[in-house]
């Protein structure tokens, strides 16, 4: 059936809307165990993670590619069958109600979408028709090497319309909101992850695969066209331009990018033992520097917690009680930083190992109360972000930033603004790297008056120490400070992240 289009999904997807995504591999958020262990179908998912997802606060779903694939070990990212809901969680028909269950708690959902190769099973595209149909008969061209997959031919009109046709039928026929390409870097280049003489230019001498240029904006431009109520989302790694502008202006045409330099820099930073931490300041602030430069997702995806790098919370330093806490601080910081927030399954309550596609997520840690902790913290910044529009109205627009203190290396203090359109109003977000306690610390603030304390994450409903500005308020005086005219003296606790709200 075709699903009509929504003026209330177009709201909800708008770039100056709070968005926060919940990353999902179907198969190993939960299992049944009373029944060997078996994945969820579509009625038993609706019934289970769409109202988890919604009492997290998340505003959107992300579902790891749905598309009919022979090997659960690809996770999706290999699918043969683009114009079918795998099996695996059972019918058509039951994706159809599970996208309905989600609109009606007021979820979007979001699938990820893979143009870039195919795999090379026979009963798939390759070689289709005894001839490379669908792929670059070259292999310097049609052939990946990192993942043994074919690459579609995106020159032909047939294989461009193919893909196009694909990306509206998920958005027309399920009602699906948004998305998210995947590796779009490895399709912008037509050198990417070959040496020399692995790869053959294009017309111009150049590297970049023009093809796909071509064909990503024409995609854009026929769901905006088709669909505008929905969104199309980069998984973009390099700094190719323009990714998340408009076609006529030159971009691709995607809505968002996700912000990989951001992810990279800022796990680099929480990974370093906070002694070290005041040598390298600039991990944590340069992604201002490009913030506006495209619509950035802030991504924490399934691929920071796999192949060995291990779970979010055994990233960072320290003691057990300091793990704990550097990831609040870090979840404090990604909700106060500029950008669409992306978290993958299990990051929510500090899940302890890694993933695994064949298992179920580690639900029992919710009986301790760290995980507990966690867990109350990220649906607490979620209700903070969805109701605080300085946190979201202006993600993409300097306005909406402003910089108290980026420069106190030696203690490892962060300080920022962050604005609404209205200005009766604005947050403070100050976050401490280091397990010490900062007594007495003279922020600059650009207003006379309260200013009052959001949100704590070392709060003891956290798991933390409970260190805190006295009745959570401060009061502004006349004292200039950090280039502002007017200062508050604050308690800063041990490897955390406050918030605090000013009102006129």
């Amino acid at each position: 059936p075709f699903v009509p289009p929504s003026s209330a999904r177009k709201q909800a997807n708008a770039l100056n809307a709070p968005i926060s995504i919940y990353e999902v591999h179907l198969g190993s958020w939960r299992r049944n165990t009373d029944e060997g262990n078996r994945w969820l179908d579509w009625d038993e998912l609706a019934d289970t993670l769409v109202p988890y997802a919604r009492d997290m606060g998340f505003t959107h779903l992300e579902l790891m590619p749905i598309s009919e694939h022979p090997f659960d070990g690809s996770w999706g990212y290999q699918p043969v069958g683009m114009y079918a809901p795998t099996a695996r969680f059972g019918d058509p028909a039951g994706f159809v109600r599970f996208v309905a269950g989600c609109h009606a708690e007021g979820l979007g959902l979001i699938l990820d979408w893979v143009p870039a190769h195919f795999p090379t099973d026979a009963h798939g595209l390759g070689n289709f028709d005894g001839t490379h149909l669908y792929e670059y008969a070259d292999p310097r061209e049609g052939f990946h090497n990192d993942w043994n997959t074919l690459i579609y031919n995106l020159g032909r009109t047939e294989v461009s319309n193919f893909l196009v046709g694909n990306g509206l039928y998920w958005l027309e026929r399920f009602g699906v909101d948004g998305l998210r390409v995947d590796a779009v870097a490895s399709m912008l280049y037509r050198d990417y992850s070959r040496k020399a003489g692995e790869w053959i230019p294009n017309v111009h001498g150049g590297r970049e695969n023009l093809e796909t240029i071509a064909f990503l904006k024409r995609m854009n431009e026929v769901v905006g066209g088709e669909r505008p109520q929905a969104i199309t989302l980069a998984e973009e790694s390099t700094a190719f331009p323009s990714v998340s502008r408009p076609t006529y202006a030159g971009g691709l045409g995607f809505h968002y990018k996700w912000n990989m330099g951001w992810m990279h820099d800022t796990l680099a930073y929480m990974e370093r033992d906070p002694i070290y931490r005041k040598h390298h300041q600039g991990e944590i602030s340069f992604s201002l520097v490009y913030a506006f430069t495209e619509n950035f997702v802030l991504p924490i995806s399934h691929d920071e917690v796999v192949h060995g790098k291990g779970s979010l919370l055994n990233k960072m330093p320290g003691d057990r009680w300091q793990q704990f806490a550097n990831l609040r601080a870090f979840m404090g910081y990604m909700f106060g930083h500029p950008g669409k927030k992306l978290l993958f399954m299990g990051c929510e309550f500090a899940q302890d190992r890694e993933w695994n596609f064949e298992q179920s997520l580690d639900w029992h840690l919710l009986d301790q109360a760290p995980h507990a902790g966690m867990q109350q913290l990220v649906r607490d910044l979620n209700q903070l972000y969805r109701t605080t529009p300085a946190l979201y109205q202006q993600d993409f627009e300097p306005a909406g930033f402003e910089w108290i203190e980026h420069n106190d290396a030696e203690r490892s203090v962060l300080s920022f603004i962050r604005r609404g359109v209205d200005d009766t109003s604005f947050i403070v977000v100050v976050c401490n790297f280091t397990p010490n306690v900062w007594n007495g610390y003279r922020l600059g603030v650009p207003q006379a008056g309260t200013y009052y304390e959001k949100l704590n994450t070392d709060s003891t409903h956290y798991g933390g120490s409970n260190v805190g500005t006295p009745l959570g308020t401060a009061s502004a005086e006349a004292v200039a400070m950090h280039g502002k005219p007017y200062s508050v003296v604050l308690n800063l606790p041990p490897l955390a992240t406050v918030m605090l709200e000013w009102k006129a």
